[in-house]
């Protein structure tokens, strides 16, 4: 069963923007400009989607076109998507079609719709993409910066919104940790790189899509954990050995490297576990082969 839509804000966090929040699974974001409503992201099923769009009634200008953006082709990020009228579009990056045009699109969807409520999720993707680096959006009062910021996958894009200090990060950043796309030093090394562009935005609120915070601090606490994994594995004797078997060593264990949260779920804590150990993989392919992948600014 899908979980309840519930709007949030924090502190501080300008009016014209609101989170959707689908329970402990995702959130998505509102923002009101002078010229468009935007939505990023659609969440995970097109219930899900009719829902947010639903509570969203009274924020909306009704003078104003919906303009949706996906920031990623995750899940829990867009299957929302056949909710939307077909004639409003939908801005991701180029890569996000790569993604869906790969198997691994169909196998996760065939795999979820063993649960019930995916039953009636059909993939509908982007249909406005940019390439490079970054695509502006004018909004009059407001202007949303899409920023290609790659690492936890390739396709992945954060919103800035210069006018009020706030970054909308999605899953670029993440508490407790991030994950990695893959163990290629060259997907953590865009990682690393993403966290670094986004902590040079200097924001007063970086907006994330999972860990229900917008404390700019969590950029810098990622970039921490990602420097002591490497310092930590700059000090092995044998950095061949496996990453599940590291992940197991008590001064390679998550909470060693990271404040977890005291009451997680063992689910969730289970999961970014799994993060860990990916990230560990990654961490060890880039020492093997000499690969920098992050700076010095942030040494333990």
């Amino acid at each position: 069963m899908d979980p309840i839509v519930n709007l949030a804000t924090y502190p501080g966090l300008d009016a014209r923007i609101v989170i959707l929040r689908a329970a402990d699974e995702v959130d998505a974001v509102f923002i009101r400009t002078e010229r468009c409503n935007v939505l990023l992201d659609t969440l995970a099923t097109p219930a899900l989607c009719r829902q947010a769009l639903d509570r969203l009634a009274g924020h909306m200008a009704a003078d104003r076109p919906l303009l949706v953006i996906n920031s990623h082709m995750d899940w829990d990020h867009f299957w929302g998507n056949a909710a939307l009228d077909r004639r409003i579009p939908i801005v991701a990056h180029d890569a996000a079609l790569e993604r869906l045009r790969q198997p691994a699109a169909l196998q996760i969807l065939d795999e979820k719709r063993q649960e019930q409520r995916f039953r009636d999720v059909e993939i509908f993707g982007p249909t406005l993409t940019f390439g490079g680096e970054t695509m502006t959006i004018h909004g009059g009062d407001l202007t949303l910066k899409l920023i290609h910021t790659p690492g936890h996958t390739p396709d992945h894009v954060a919103v800035w919104i210069p006018q009020v200090r706030t970054c909308l990060a999605v899953d670029a950043v993440e508490f407790p940790i991030p994950e990695v796309w893959s163990s290629n030093p060259a997907d953590l090394r865009a990682l690393c790189a993403s966290l670094m562009r986004i902590h040079g935005l200097q924001a007063d609120h970086v907006v994330l899509a999972h860990g229900q915070s917008a404390d700019p601090a969590v950029v810098d606490a990622n970039l921490r954990y990602f420097s002591r994994l490497r310092d930590r594995v700059a000090g092995l004797s044998d950095i061949g050995v496996d990453a599940s078997v590291l992940a197991g060593r008590s001064d390679f264990q998550l909470q060693d490297l990271v404040a977890m949260p005291k009451h997680m779920p063992d689910e969730m804590r289970a999961f970014y576990e799994s993060c860990h150990r990916s990230n560990l993989a990654a961490v060890l392919e880039a020492c093997s082969a000499g690969v920098e992948f992050i700076g010095d600014d942030f040494d333990a």
